[in-house]
């Protein structure tokens, strides 16, 4: 096997791109694809560079024979890359296409798609990142099924600071069902400040409304019995678990 054949296997092998490779060894691109289809070939330090990346032997990767791992050389998967600017790592198995695991985390836009995302920008069946997109999501901004973050959008779920979505739990929160300092839902909303059908808090504005006028304003005086009664009324056919849910946050 020559040169530019181990240098392309060993590198699909860590699950890099061209691109990944060039950065660690601060090349081009092109420099990477012109290595592996024999066009030129690298110098002594970028060679040691690939032998140390790779664990590999120096002997073993400028010869024409097999590939011997190096002992001595402790780098292996996950890895560094280019002296730790940026963090990446590629399970090797994948589901439905994706990879089961991808991280990728380090300056700039590091993007990571995996059934587990993880990066700066990521996107994933669980994904957690900066700026995250799955079925759960945690970052700065999420979006998803259910999100948790600084702004979280969540179809089902969501809790942040600014949150938005069916159920949602945060300084501002914006849904069918709210809970937060500020608080605005569609249908029951509750908060400092509460705005919804039903609306419970210190100022609440709605339909049916119930205020706070506890002392230290932390809902003492309203009980879970009386959010059920304001639910039953203004929504009998409401499900169970929901209106266990909204009780859940008042004293029996």
């Amino acid at each position: 096997m020559k040169f530019n054949e181990k240098l392309q296997k060993l590198r699909k092998e860590k699950g890099m791109s061209q691109e990944n490779l060039a950065e660690i060894l601060d090349v081009s691109r092109q420099a990477i694809s012109k290595w592996e289809s024999g066009q030129s070939y690298p110098e002594m330090e970028k060679l040691i560079a690939l032998s140390n990346l790779f664990s590999v032997t120096l002997d073993s990767l400028v010869k024409d024979n097999n590939i011997q791992t190096d002992s001595d050389n402790t780098i292996s998967e996950p890895f560094w890359a280019n002296r730790g600017t940026y963090y990446e790592y590629k399970s090797k198995k994948a589901l439905l296409g994706l990879p089961l695991i991808h991280v990728h985390i380090g300056r700039g836009f590091r993007k990571a798609k995996g059934i587990i995302a993880v990066g700066n920008i990521s996107t994933g069946l669980i994904s957690i990142g900066l700026l995250s997109k799955g079925l759960i999501s945690f970052g700065i901004i999420s979006m998803g099924f259910i999100g948790i973050g600084a702004f979280a959008i969540g179809l089902l779920l969501s809790i942040g600071s600014i949150s938005i979505g069916t159920f949602t739990l945060g300084a501002l929160s914006i849904g069918m069902f709210s809970v937060g300092a500020c608080s605005i839902a569609s249908h029951i909303a509750v908060g400092d400040y509460a705005k919804g059908h039903i609306a419970v808090g210190r100022i609440a504005k709605g339909a049916k409304t119930l205020i706070d006028n506890s002392p230290n304003h932390d809902f003492s005086f309203i009980k879970a019995s009386d959010i059920r009664e304001a639910i039953h009324s203004q929504f009998p056919n409401m499900w169970g678990c929901i209106v266990d849910l909204m009780a859940f946050f008042f004293r029996n």
